[in-house]
């Protein structure tokens, strides 16, 4: 077994027919890498009859002294079943990036450990996942182990939303929640629609918060993935929403005049008044609430007749699935609940293409309400969604001094911030 350098070409044509493949594992992502400081080798790896039985994109840095940490995204694309093969392999990696001046080698190869349901119950198990897991660890890639959390260079736990139902039967298994806030982000006068023309600047705005990556990034990402990338926009039409707040607040100022005449009418008997007592408290509540919105939809209008953008989304489609990679929405409208429906949106169009699913991208292992990321998980999950768990993250050491020097390098650079 050896490894070989690819062309472009030559590593797409073997990554895009492998099993494990997917968006990262292709010259599109190692294009966008290059443009931000990256460098990149598309490597193969050959067996004694000299076919192609796996292949990478490693991307990497010089970090000290010239010596170097590469990263495979989402890769080895190989077959791990076998131990020998995976020594093999790692043998010829370790021989050939030790002699270019690599100190470590970092994996986290796309393979499901399980398939879960969005209560994070058990669904599927892949049998293999525990022996792949430790033929690594026998060819000394330490590993990162099971993490809940975002401890991985990518995460370990995303969410998918199959789209192999009726689209009303998709509609109905999602949870009364977000079925709620779709229907209540269609009566703010929400409205989506898919940006062709592909306007990183508007969606840039939306996102810039969550992510270090400059405006640049996104823009070398469309240039690279072209027909692959689709971006959505979420919009108020403010008219429509000054239209419905007011119905909905008329509507509540008519229940509320009910309530008060039937707690009034001494004919009724007192249980009868105190539930009507108890139902114009939360009358009052929602009048609040509502009065408040429908002030909010007159300064809109006005400020903003002709409408107002306030979310996006960048997808990236691959292999007959749709991966939201970034998204965002103005913080100033979150209860106005875009998000809901633009992946509706999102899951009519890409049901009608016949997509395979929606990928939500990450949420964490951890699905009790306690943890700190449950407003994430809460979100995602309500859509009724099924759970992979990958194998997660491996690191092999390729030159221990001069990884152990850059460890400490690091370290006492860190103390002194």
């Amino acid at each position: 077994m050896k490894i070989v350098t690819l062309s472009p070409k030559q590593f797409d044509q073997y990554a895009n027919k492998h099993k494990y493949r997917n968006y990262y594992q292709t010259s599109a992502y190692g294009n966008t890498m290059v443009k931000f400081g990256y460098n990149i080798h598309y490597l193969g790896i050959v067996n004694e009859k000299n076919h192609l039985i796996g292949a990478t994109l490693i991307i990497y840095k010089e970090v000290l002294m010239k010596n170097k940490i590469a990263y495979a995204p989402r890769g080895i694309l190989f077959d791990y079943d076998s131990l020998e093969n995976v020594q093999e392999m790692t043998n010829a990696l370790k021989s050939l990036l030790g002699k270019q001046g690599f100190m470590l080698l970092r994996i986290d190869p796309y393979i499901p450990l399980s398939i879960r349901d969005h209560h994070g119950e058990i669904l599927n198990i892949n049998h293999q996942a525990e022996t792949i897991i430790k033929n690594l660890q026998k060819t000394n890639f330490s590993y990162k182990g099971k993490n809940l959390y975002f401890e991985t260079e990518k995460p370990r736990w995303e969410a998918l939303i199959l789209l192999n139902k009726d689209i009303r039967e998709i509609f109905s298994n999602f949870e009364k929640r977000t079925r709620n806030k779709i229907r209540k982000a269609t009566n703010a006068g929400i409205e989506i629609y898919k940006d062709e023309k592909k306007e990183i600047d508007t969606l840039y705005e939306f996102i810039k918060k969550k992510t270090p990556k400059p405006i640049d990034f996104y823009k070398e990402l469309c240039k690279n993935y072209q027909d692959k990338i689709d971006i959505y926009y979420a919009k108020i039409n403010t008219e429509t929403f000054l239209i419905n707040s007011r119905k909905t607040y008329e509507k509540e100022l008519e229940n509320n005049e009910i309530l008060t005449s039937n707690i009034q009418n001494l004919e009724l008997p007192e249980k009868d008044r105190n539930n009507y007592l108890t139902k114009k408290m939360e009358s009052d509540k929602l009048l609040t609430t509502y009065k408040n919105t429908l002030i909010q939809a007159t300064e809109l209008l006005k400020k903003y007749p002709e409408g107002l953008t306030i979310g996006g989304a960048l997808i990236i489609t691959y292999d007959n699935a749709a991966y939201i990679y970034i998204e965002g929405i103005n913080e100033n409208y979150t209860s106005l609940n875009a998000n809901y429906l633009l992946k509706w949106r999102m899951i009519d169009d890409y049901k009608q293409k016949k997509y395979k699913y929606i990928n939500l991208n990450a949420i964490v292992g951890d699905f009790t309400k306690q943890n700190k990321y449950s407003g994430l998980n809460e979100m995602k999950l309500g859509f009724n969604t099924t759970i992979t768990e990958y194998i997660g993250q491996f690191d092999i050491i390729l030159n221990n001094f001069t990884y152990n020097l850059y460890k400490k390098f690091n370290k006492k650079n860190k103390g002194t911030n």
